[in-house]
């Protein structure tokens, strides 16, 4: 049976928009009302298929569980970006072995590696409104921690039933801030192998210097495989296991796309947040992002001053990546939120929102609903910044681990349904890939520097929002004799500590298990105070995006819920902008840019191989009729965010034309407030990554897997 999604909110008709749409990610069963327009723009197949969650192309989508992909192929081919498996590149590398560097092709089934510890490959199976059963005892007289422990039993309960399914992860989101709920049932593939990734230098050319920037000739793209147990259901990593067969995959595009063509993106876009009020934006660009920004480039800037070796800079590298991609993020967000007076924006919008909440028939519901947001706001921004700081001690792997386990052994200790999310049975698993990716990067000496970093930046803060029992433990036992004395650093000892009582944590010697033991009771009391937030503060939201609801529906605009990782669609055009007068960015790069940028060294050291044929000329049939040369990257005015990474890029046909990897800095407010005009999205043409693939790393059999091999792309012609 077909799965669909069913939406809890009445969809209203939608009034006449721009003939090339650019905001708005899309809930799949939306697309049957949009359906005028997508065929407007260029849409060949019924906007109906876009709402079927049980065939091409949606189906085909799948989610990395923090970043997007797609099958590729009936044999569990999934094709994604390089840097969504880079964590995986970097498990498997070594200096003897450096994959970061020199790429990786399994030519049998046999050479391929097992992906880093916790990598899935999630399937969506079923997406349905379960708001009744999540607010089920929820009344107005429910509030604080009360009403935070009553929708996290109701979830809980959902979760459980969704899961009794054998292979299937499940989860129940908030949308339109918590007023509506839906569960995703998700088939959970936990045997995940690296097939392919390019050179470093072609994945990720350009480097830092060019991410988040236009023009780009970057190589972003990697392929996982994903593999079942011989009877078709999800297992752990066993020799015995076969290929999943998916029930659709995408066909690779052999037509030439141009510039005006329609383009879609179907992937997992993270977290937006485009119905902030005034008051919050204020807040997250004077102090919360300037503050989030230094803190990552002091982490980044740590590792690159400390990681000295090859085998340092080897198991560092995923952690620095991570860092160096928000901290750049989060600078171009705030340039543009000045450069744009974004605040003046959202200022403006509230002043309308307030202005019809104001009247007679709204006084009583509506302008009560904003006034009492704004109050909840007021105190959570506050536990916010304390919160991203105190996060930083979470840099310390073994601080985090003793934390993590010594949690485990007390909710343990309680019924399965009674624990805390993220510590019942049903998370075992993800507890262990956690602790063992531990072996890979971790290094004593700059971890150690790590957890003093973020100690000293704890200290800063006022007495009541520190853990001041977890840092009197750690100056009594001293950075030293922690990393000397403690035996957690071996994989066996920590995975060991899993099933170990409450006695054996309070009775260790180990000094991290000390520290963990010590700071227990406070951290269970942040997390008490935080529940009781978080409760006030979910009611007050839902009554205000009632208001914003009620508002849109008054002037006939439809809304879309914020993202929030479920799976969603947007569309556009192939598409470049002007820049200023008299310059503009072309939608498409070449190899000729590639070259203008070549210089030798990173981040712009292309391979040898790839600059001799790219000067030749050697194009083979993956050559744009249109550009008369191979493209490289292309610009759409689709609409995406932090997740929607490695999402298929599709045409009209709904066939793969590229992977989505990054957005530009002059579009970073796209989170916060959407610009027609410079929001474009970065893609990896799929013909750059068919060519490097055929002609540079000798993975023809891979196209012969995806449909695209040379007797097959005669017979197309």
């Amino acid at each position: 049976m077909r799965a669909h999604l069913l939406l809890g909110f009445a969809l209203a008709a939608l009034p006449a928009l721009p003939a090339v749409a650019a905001e708005g990610m899309w809930l799949p069963s939306q697309a049957p009302l949009l359906a005028e327009r997508l065929k407007a723009d260029g849409l060949e197949i019924p906007a109906a298929a876009l709402a079927d969650l049980g065939a091409a192309p949606m189906n085909a989508i799948a989610s990395l569980g923090g970043c997007s992909a797609s099958f590729v192929s009936p044999e569990g081919l999934v094709a994604t970006n390089h840097h969504c498996v880079y964590g995986s590149i970097q498990y498997n590398s070594s200096p003897e072995r450096d994959l970061l560097t020199n790429g990786f092709l399994a030519r049998t089934r046999a050479e391929e590696l097992p992906a880093a510890p916790g990598a899935r490959i999630l399937v969506i199976e079923e997406l349905r409104d379960v708001t009744a059963a999540v607010l089920s005892g929820v009344t107005v007289k429910v509030t604080g921690k009360n009403r935070t422990d009553l929708i996290d039993r109701n979830r809980k309960n959902l979760i459980s039933a969704c899961e009794a399914e054998a292979g299937r992860r499940c989860d129940v989101r908030a949308y339109f801030g918590g007023g509506t709920w839906f569960l995703q049932k998700m088939l959970e593939i936990r045997d995940v192998r690296l097939v392919h990734a390019p050179a470093g230098s072609v994945g990720n050319y350009g480097g830092e210097v060019d991410n988040w920037q236009w023009p780009r000739h970057t190589g972003d793209y990697s392929f996982y495989r994903a593999y079942v147990a011989p009877d078709g259901s999800p297992a752990g990593h066993d020799a015995a296991n076969v290929p999943y067969r998916p029930r659709a995959h995408l066909k690779i595009a052999t037509s030439d796309l141009k510039e005006g063509d329609f383009v879609m993106i179907a992937g997992f876009p993270g977290v937006t947040e485009r119905y902030r009020t005034a008051g919050e934006t204020r807040a997250y660009y004077s102090d919360i992002y300037p503050l989030q920004q230094r803190l990552l480039a002091e982490h980044s800037d740590l590792i690159t001053r400390e990681a000295k070796t090859d085998a340092e800079r080897i198991a560092t590298a995923s952690l620095q990546k991570r860092s160096d991609n928000f901290k750049k993020k989060i600078l171009g967000q705030m340039e543009m939120a000045a450069a744009t007076n974004l605040l003046a924006t959202k200022e403006a919008d509230d002043r309308k929102l307030a202005d019809w909440a104001a009247r007679p028939a709204n006084r009583r519901t509506h302008a009560r609903a904003i006034a009492d947001y704004d109050a909840a706001v007021a105190g959570e921004l506050a536990a916010s910044r304390a919160r991203i700081v105190n996060q930083t001690l979470d840099r310390a792997q073994l601080l985090r681990a003793a934390r993590d386990l010594f949690r485990w052994a007390n909710e343990r200790a309680l019924p399965d349904e009674k624990r805390a999310p993220g510590y019942q049975d049903r998370d075992r698993q993800a507890l262990i890939d956690r602790l063992s990716l531990i072996d890979r990067q971790y290094v004593a000496r700059i971890d150690g520097l790590m957890l003093e970093q973020a100690l000293r930046e704890v200290g800063k803060l006022p007495e009541g929002q520190r853990n001041l029992a977890l840092e009197k433990a750690i100056a009594e036992r001293g950075l030293d004799r922690l990393y000397a004395g403690t035996r957690l650093a071996d994989r066996a000892e920590r995975l060991a500590w899993l099933d170990r009582p409450v006695e054996a944590f309070a009775a260790s010697d180990d000094p991290f298990i000390q520290v963990a033991v010590a700071a227990y009771a406070a951290d269970m009391m942040g997390e008490e105070r935080a529940r009781e937030r978080e409760g006030r503060l979910h009611a007050a939201r839902v009554a205000y995006m009632e208001a914003v609801k009620t508002h849109a529906a008054s002037e006939g605009r439809l809304l879309y819920p914020d993202a929030n990782g479920s799976l969603r669609f947007t569309w556009g055009k192939v598409a470049g902008r002007a820049i200023e007068d008299g310059k503009a960015w072309t939608a498409f790069t070449t190899t000729r840019g590639l070259l203008e940028k070549e210089k030798g060294e990173e981040p712009f050291n292309a391979p040898p191989a790839l600059l001799e044929k790219v000067r030749a000329g050697d194009w083979g049939r993956w050559a744009s009729p249109a550009l008369g040369t191979l493209p490289v990257n292309f610009l759409s005015t689709t609409d995406i965010t932090n997740g929607n990474s490695g999402s298929a890029v599709l045409n009209a046909r709904g066939e793969l034309v590229g992977l989505a990897f990054d957005g530009t800095i002059e579009g970073m407010l796209s989170d916060w407030k959407v610009d027609d005009a410079t929001n474009r999205t970065i893609a990896v043409d799929a013909r750059y990554m068919l060519w490097v693939m055929e002609k540079m790393d000798g993975a023809g059999h891979l196209l012969e897997e995806m449909g695209v091999g040379p007797e097959k792309e005669a017979a197309a012609r």
